[in-house]
């Protein structure tokens, strides 16, 4: 998988005010590409590179949003000890496009 090569590079497509504090993080339900705070949310982001910008309106469906969801859940404790708000966001990448950022993605 090709993922971007810094937590800076992360923290630049969601903002600079985004604070990567984990990155590929295994469950059994599932894992998430990273876990980013800002103030009091917690976004668990699931990345998807593709090799062109059209593959990526079919990148992430919802039996995808619900793995990482079961994921989210099963980290919420570790990450969100201080009642933060949590969420789950999407990066979609491609070669020469701009990143987009779909922000709470999943609403159960």
């Amino acid at each position: 998988m090709r993922l971007l090569s810094s937590s800076r590079t992360y923290s630049i497509v969601l903002g600079v005010t985004w604070r990567i504090v984990a990155r590929r993080v295994k469950t059994p339900r599932g894992e998430i590409d990273l876990v980013a705070q800002r103030g009091g949310t917690v976004a668990f982001v699931e990345v998807k590179w593709r090799a062109t910008p059209a593959e990526l309106d079919l990148a992430i469906d919802q039996r995808r949003l619900e793995r990482v969801a079961r994921a989210a859940e099963a980290l919420a404790p570790r990450f969100a000890r201080n009642g933060e708000d949590l969420r789950i966001d999407v990066l979609l990448l491609a070669p020469r496009s701009w990143p987009r950022h779909i922000v709470n993605a999943w609403q159960p």
